[in-house]
């Protein structure tokens, strides 16, 4: 795994939490082999926007967080599952309430990004206004 020059600060619980589930696609996935996706082509069917390399560097993560469990079938050709660990089940309240958050806040999100008058920065030029 990639080691960073200046060390992480795992001081409080947020910063531990957010090492282990933060990712773009670690909550998504934790939910989906809940629901009973195990497949790593059926999660990156469920999560299309994903990259796969993205969503297999992210599975390995949690796989060595021990969050979820990597099983592989001795059959041809390799069948791989991936289920949750007890660990893994004890973060799906923190899931669910991300969901029902999410979803609560939805609507003005959308308010929000319609009525938003910054445009994104799109090139080098555009960043050196801003340093």
């Amino acid at each position: 795994m990639y080691e960073k020059k200046i060390p992480k600060d795992f001081s409080c619980g947020i910063s531990i939490t957010f090492e282990i589930i933060g990712g773009k696609w670690k909550p998504c996935l934790i939910d989906s082999i809940n629901r009973g996706i195990r497949r790593p082509s059926d999660l990156a069917k469920k999560h299309p926007l994903a990259n796969k390399r993205v969503l297999n560097l992210q599975l390995k993560e949690l796989e060595a967080y021990g969050v979820v469990k990597k099983v592989i079938y001795p059959v041809l050709p390799p069948k791989v599952e991936y289920f949750l660990t007890e660990l893994g089940e004890s973060l799906l309240p923190l899931v669910d309430m991300m969901e029902n958050w999410g979803s609560d806040f939805m609507t003005d999100f959308y308010k929000k990004q319609e009525h938003t008058d910054a445009e994104p920065i799109t090139d080098a030029a555009d960043l050196k206004v801003w340093q």
